[in-house]
């Protein structure tokens, strides 16, 4: 039987990426995403709820991220579900379900993207971005 796994999300980053390197030198970043839902109840009473989600990014990616979005900042992610296990100290067995993360998108708006004041990029210098796919665009067509 055939599978598929992926994952889709847009939040907000619930805390500023933690960027770590693998013994081999691999960028491995983690943080959290929020998610709202928002609903009306059978009542008419409007609803809403969070849900927290731990993410991991790699290589690159990483990098990227850690580079580029801090705690508060939206960000729209594709990826996986991955499935971390591991044995307590009291012996007792533990697992979570993580999100590995394999592209992302800036997004715009208030805390979108990120920040020219924090890249030192000032009004006389063009903003350039570099995106997940590794191309460099500085807003302009390129016709």
């Amino acid at each position: 039987m055939a599978g598929f796994n992926k994952v889709l999300l847009l939040g907000n980053l619930t805390r500023d990426p933690r960027l770590s390197y693998t013994p081999s030198q691999v960028a491995v970043a983690d943080f959290g995403v929020a998610t709202n839902r928002r609903w009306t109840g059978q009542d008419g009473s409007q609803k809403e709820e969070t849900c927290f989600v731990d993410c991991r990014a790699f290589g690159r990616t990483a990098e990227n991220i850690n580079k580029f979005f801090k705690k508060g900042k939206p960000i729209f992610l594709e990826g996986r579900l991955s499935l971390d296990s591991w044995t307590a100290q009291d012996g007792s067995k533990r697992s979570k379900h993580r999100i590995t993360v394999e592209t992302f998108q800036f997004l715009p708006g208030a805390g979108g993207g990120f920040d020219q004041a924090d890249q030192g990029v000032g009004p006389e210098q063009p903003v350039q971005e570099e995106r997940p796919d590794g191309l460099v665009s500085d807003g302009e067509i390129p016709f």
